[in-house]
């Protein structure tokens, strides 16, 4: 064999040889990403928690909430908008993020709210009268539960399940998850586990969009 066969027969093995690495590099990366998604989504999702939009929707946005967040209030309109724009594609789920002070109890009813189907009638209401029961950033939860009592549902049984050990149990296992994932101020979105790779809505669409086009 001359010496310009024996070089081109070993260059075209290194070549193969680079190019069955960078394909089994690729797959290797490709379960990386698809365990770190899985792992993510385990963290990020909560079985129970309140969804807005269809159940079976594929694409599905996780919203770290506080009630007394101004900035929550205000993209909420969006959130709604997301899940117009995709009909049956897309879905909100809440957890909560009791970030200001004394928001702990607001959540309380909150979830003894969607104890009752009344999540987020309970969540609008009181959205619209922020001003009333937010002072200084400061949550005021009777303020709150007195502005509830305009919502038609079970009072007592509001009342009652605010104090269950299940409902401070949901709280905690979202402050703990929130946690975990470094939720620091609200509201914080994850889409399909993953997070923004930068606030604001723009960011959100563009990352909700890339994700709906994945399943079409």
């Amino acid at each position: 064999m001359s010496r310009k066969l024996l070089f081109i027969s070993v260059a075209g093995l290194l070549l193969l040889a680079f190019v069955m690495a960078t394909v089994i590099y690729q797959n290797y990366k490709t379960t990386q990403q698809g365990a770190s998604v899985t792992r993510n989504q385990s963290v990020v999702e909560r079985q129970g928690a309140p969804i807005k939009g269809p159940i079976d929707a594929k694409v599905t946005i996780v919203e770290f909430l506080d009630p007394a967040c101004g900035t929550c209030r205000d993209f909420y309109p969006l959130m709604k908008r997301l899940i117009d724009q995709y009909p049956g594609k897309v879905r909100v789920m809440v957890r909560y993020a009791p970030l200001h002070t004394g928001s702990d109890q607001v959540v309380k009813m909150l979830e003894a709210a969607h104890r009752q189907g009344k999540f987020f009638q309970a969540l609008e209401l009181l959205f619209d009268n922020q001003h009333r029961w937010v002072v200084n950033h400061v949550s005021q939860p009777m303020r709150a539960r007195g502005i509830l009592n305009g919502l038609a549902m079970d009072h007592k049984k509001l009342d009652a399940d605010m104090n269950r050990a299940d409902v401070a149990n949901v709280i905690q296992q979202d402050v703990t998850d929130g946690q975990a994932l470094k939720v620091q101020a609200t509201p914080e979105f994850f889409v399909n586990g993953q997070p923004l790779p930068s606030f604001g809505y723009e960011s959100l669409s563009q990352m909700v969009k890339e994700a709906v086009a994945d399943i079409e």
